[in-house]
């Protein structure tokens, strides 16, 4: 135990940046930096002596990549000219004909990294296309700005403010291979029951969390509150103000981390620089972080509940008189998502995995209603608060594996589609799903699924995305063809360890 405790403290020692050459001023003031222009990236990047800059971005399926260049190689005019390279490497990006492309970064988002040992200068850019100066098609951030940049456009609001809740496991250990003649996984945790038996070292305290009884309790039970704690610190120190965090309901490390909602574009950064932080404090700790989906059988998987609200000059648009505290437009809203989600978990939960989280009856957010207080509804009304400015909705079948940057946009398309053709959600849901009778819960309409049937709802319904440009035909194209290809096609292919199981001696 000790050794685990200084561990994390050399660790968070180390990421605060308690170095003799760098004083750091707070975080308000250094990383909020809505208005902020070059120059001052270039200043701060001074005061805080960094050596290198490391410009990241986002690939089509949602995982983020970086260049690094000497800090001298950082001027004013990078921020028009934009860093070249090769785009054709990416997955389901250009094509090797038109691979040249352009990063340009984005001067109002910018931090110091906690985990490199060279002070580096982290900046978050667009990908543009070198010959029209446009974001570039497939670059998922360019979607989101497109897509805020189209919400303004229609007069409805002026921003959509978005909090997701980003759950995820932390094991002590994780492996897994899959060969011509054999495949397996195994992941291991110390919290997990199935350790209450083991022999050896470290000495088995005995103290192991239940299958689904995770749910905050106190250590010794909860092994993860200073690893957490550790997280929490670095998340403020670069920008992400955290609400709280606890473990979450399975067993084997789950937990959640709440940080501070924001306009959509900053939300969906923020999200990409909340899982660099997550794994990587998770790893220098000894241990390994994942937001894969559902990685345990028998327990609760991980999701991203989205919250969602629009408002215009300074107003929140989503209170008023109607159920649960509800304006029209809200009820709207909800009716585009309830309309269109079919189609939208084929980006908020883009995996074969997320399926395994999204199965009928085991209080997952399959049914497509709407409802104040019941979880197993696809969209929640959240009631901790009678302000008008805490009033939003609760998308609940996005899970963590998805890219932000897609899933956001494509669920502010979704909601103002329902806003601007007027589609009413139909009456609440406030019966306990689980114990409706089978003619009654035939009425109310379920997700895809699979992965596949996701992807097909997408193809046939998505005109609504292609308002404002914010997304193009090639892009879903290209996402659904890639889906196809490099995921559900493998796993297709592929024979299961369980099947082995069931099938050897036919």
């Amino acid at each position: 135990m000790l050794g685990l405790f200084g561990a994390l403290g050399v660790l968070l020692g180390f990421a605060l940046g308690i170095r003799s050459d760098l004083e750091r001023s707070s975080t308000k003031d250094q990383r909020i930096r809505r208005k902020m222009k070059p120059k001052d990236v270039l200043t701060f990047a001074a005061d805080q002596g960094a050596r290198f800059v490391s410009i990241r971005f986002t690939d089509l399926p949602g995982a983020w990549h970086h260049l690094t260049y000497p800090i001298d190689m950082l001027g004013e005019d990078s921020f028009e000219d934009g860093f070249g390279f090769d785009a054709s490497s990416l997955r389901g990006w250009a094509a090797i004909h038109e691979s040249d492309m352009l990063l340009v970064p984005d001067p109002t988002r910018f931090w110091i990294d906690p985990f490199t040992e060279e002070p580096t200068l982290c900046l978050i850019a667009n990908a543009v296309d070198p010959i029209t100066k446009e974001g570039y098609g497939l670059d998922p951030r360019s979607v989101a700005t497109r897509a805020e940049s189209y919400l303004k456009f229609t007069g409805i609001a002026d921003t959509v403010y978005v909090g997701p809740e980003a759950e995820f496991f932390v094991f002590d250990e994780a492996r897994f291979h899959n060969d011509q003649h054999s495949a397996g996984y195994t992941v291991d945790s110390e919290e997990g029951h199935w350790n209450s038996g083991r022999k050896g070292e470290p000495v088995n305290s005995g103290f192991h969390i239940r299958p689904k009884e995770g749910y905050v309790p106190v250590s010794p039970m909860d092994t993860l509150v200073d690893l957490r704690n550790t997280m929490a610190s670095i998340l403020n120190e670069v920008g992400i103000f955290v609400e709280c965090h606890h473990h979450e309901v399975a067993t084997a490390g789950q937990c959640e981390i709440d940080f501070k909602f924001s306009n959509m574009l900053h939300t969906a950064d923020n999200l990409m620089l909340f899982k660099y932080v997550v794994k990587n404090t998770a790893h220098a700790a000894g241990k390994t972080a994942t937001f894969m989906p559902k990685p345990l059988y028998g327990d609760n998987g991980s999701g991203m509940h989205v919250h969602q609200s629009l408002w215009k000059d300074g107003t929140p648009l989503f209170a008023g008189d109607g159920y649960a505290g509800l304006s029209e437009m809200a009820k709207f809203y909800i009716g585009g998502l309830l309309k269109h989600a079919p189609a939208l978990v084929g980006f908020a939960a883009p995996t074969t995995n997320s399926y395994k989280r999204l199965v009928p009856h085991f209080e997952a957010p399959v049914n497509l209603a709407y409802s104040a207080r019941n979880r197993s509804a696809a969209v929640r009304i959240p009631m901790f608060s009678s302000s008008p400015k805490a009033k939003r909705l609760e998308f609940r079948p996005p899970d963590p594996s998805c890219n932000p940057y897609l899933t956001f946009a494509a669920l502010l398309m979704a909601g103002l589609d329902g806003i601007q053709n007027r589609i009413d959600p139909g009456e609440p849901l406030d019966k306990d799903i689980y114990d409706l009778p089978p003619e009654e819960l035939a009425d109310v309409p379920s997700l895809p699924g699979n992965l596949d049937d996701a992807l097909k709802a997408l193809e046939d319904d998505h005109e609504f995305l292609l308002k404002g440009d914010v997304f193009s035909e090639k892009l879903i194209e290209r996402w659904i063809q890639y889906k196809r290809d490099n995921e559900i096609t493998p796993l297709r292919l592929r024979p299961h360890p369980l099947e082995f199981s069931m099938y050897y001696d036919v």
